[in-house]
């Protein structure tokens, strides 16, 4: 394409430049629009340009991952949006309204704005940190909470409707390093946002390079969760500070540290352009490694055939298969998330054709309050047919590993539909997690904290 290696970002702004959005039904636009009002829409050329096949709109499974869609919303909330649209409200009026939706949508699944987070000895919060399980934490760097591109199912997407007091980011003083000097037990640290390769070298090396310190010798695996391998792998390739990343990369390595860069692929079609495929073959001769992982998602991947085809593909290409996620409860949960009883058959029919350098993948997982829980099968004990379940991670590491069982149910989309089975009133951890989440008073605090944010 024309300038190709030239970002050029789209957002609501400047909606209207996009060419291939001037020849689609003015209606469908100014739907498009008003659910962008709810949730952060971004887009650049290279995804309209060399991704979506736009003689296949809106069934086009990169048109659905990047572009709004009026089902997005539920019926009445997407009327209320659009009206105020359609009437010229003002900005203050739509932004007004967006929140009232928005607070309906859980913003911040799974306790992230207060059982995750880091604190030090004294209760103080850490700015910018998660720390959910023993051995990893989780850096938003502050100049990384953006991306490329945002998804429409993305779990984050509060992180970018513009209200700083929804956002997780470090502060200048990069506290963070304090915090890890005092917790050696930490082997992991995840660089993720937003996307921070969307930073410059130079910044980004600002947040790693103290971590390559002898003091830090207990930091063994640096991890960074990035989207650009499909959004914009020329980050890799032609930008202007694409070598110096790379050296970063090296010296990681270099240093004895284990490189893991945690790719977001939701579609085989995001990894076959020979730019993606470049963009791999030089991150993995600076000598990291690349992982994969994505939800199964409604309308963008919800095929055991398109699994197969991109993990064999990332296979080829180097990657590693690393996770099979359940979508999460928050956002547009409603018109991307599938029962688990077809996650856990798209899983199974996938796996099954694939050989054991594929298994590496885990699934399908639930990254819930309690930690990860893995949808292990179905089966019948005593005649009763049930969810057979693991925590592949837990706030407590002895739940690791423990099989629990829950009741079947065809219609349960998320853990907290499902119930205990075998008349059990609670599954084994849930006495133990009430006590640790006791101390953040996570759901009322949370709740009210998000009301008094989007009130404005």
């Amino acid at each position: 394409m024309e300038n190709s290696t030239k970002i050029k970002v789209f957002t609501l702004n400047n909606f209207d430049r996009l060419p291939q959005i001037k020849n689609l039904p003015q209606e469908d636009v100014l739907a498009m629009k008003a659910v962008a009002h709810v949730f952060p829409f971004k887009v650049n050329n290279y995804v309209v340009e060399e991704l979506i096949d736009w003689n296949n709109i809106p069934e086009d499974p990169i048109f659905q991952l990047t572009f709004p869609q009026k089902e997005m919303l539920n019926k009445s909330d997407f009327d209320n949006i659009y009206s105020a649209l359609k009437n010229g409200s003002s900005k203050e009026e739509l932004t007004k309204r967006a929140n009232r939706i928005r607070m309906k949508l859980n913003p911040h699944p799974a306790g992230q704005l207060s059982a995750n987070i880091a604190r030090f000895s004294d209760g103080e919060p850490v700015p910018g940190i998660q720390h959910k399980y023993r051995e990893t934490v989780l850096v938003f760097p502050s100049a990384g909470q953006t991306c490329h591109s945002y998804c429409t199912f993305c779990f984050r997407w509060a992180q970018f409707i513009g209200v700083n007091d929804l956002k997780f980011a470090t502060d200048e003083a990069n506290r963070f390093l304090e915090y890890l000097r005092c917790h050696k037990e930490v082997t992991d640290v995840l660089f993720t946002g937003g996307d921070p390769m969307i930073m410059s070298a130079k910044k980004l090396s600002v947040y790693i390079t103290p971590l390559l310190a002898p003091e830090f010798e207990h930091i063994k695996n640096i991890r960074i969760g990035t989207k650009t391998l499909t959004y914009w792998p020329f980050r890799y390739l032609t930008d202007t500070d694409s070598d110096e990343i790379i050296e970063l990369f090296e010296k990681i390595v270099r240093t004895g540290k284990h490189l893991s860069i945690m790719a977001h692929v939701n579609h085989f079609r995001e990894i076959s352009t020979e730019v993606s495929a470049g963009a791999v073959r030089r991150i993995r001769s600076a000598g990291a490694e690349i992982r994969t992982q994505s939800p199964v998602i409604k309308h963008i991947n919800d095929n055991p055939k398109v699994w197969e085809k991109m993990w064999k593909k990332e296979v080829a290409m180097g990657m590693i298969p690393y996770y099979f996620f359940v979508e999460r409860d928050t956002g547009a949960k409603e018109y991307f998330s599938i029962p688990l009883v077809k996650a856990l058959q798209i899983f199974r029919e996938a796996y099954s054709k694939t050989s054991g350098l594929i298994r590496t993948v885990r699934g399908p997982s639930m990254s819930a309050l309690p930690g990860k829980i893995e949808i292990s099968g179905i089966t019948k004990i005593y005649g009763e047919k049930v969810f057979a379940l693991n925590f592949i991670q837990g706030r407590n590491p002895d739940w690791i590993k423990k099989p629990f069982f829950a009741q079947y149910d065809p219609d349960a989309i998320w853990l907290d539909d499902l119930k205990p089975a075998f008349g059990e009133t609670k599954f084994f951890y849930e006495n133990e997690l009430e006590e640790i989440l006791q101390g953040f008073q996570v759901e009322k605090s949370e709740k009210k904290n998000l009301e008094n944010i989007l009130a404005g």
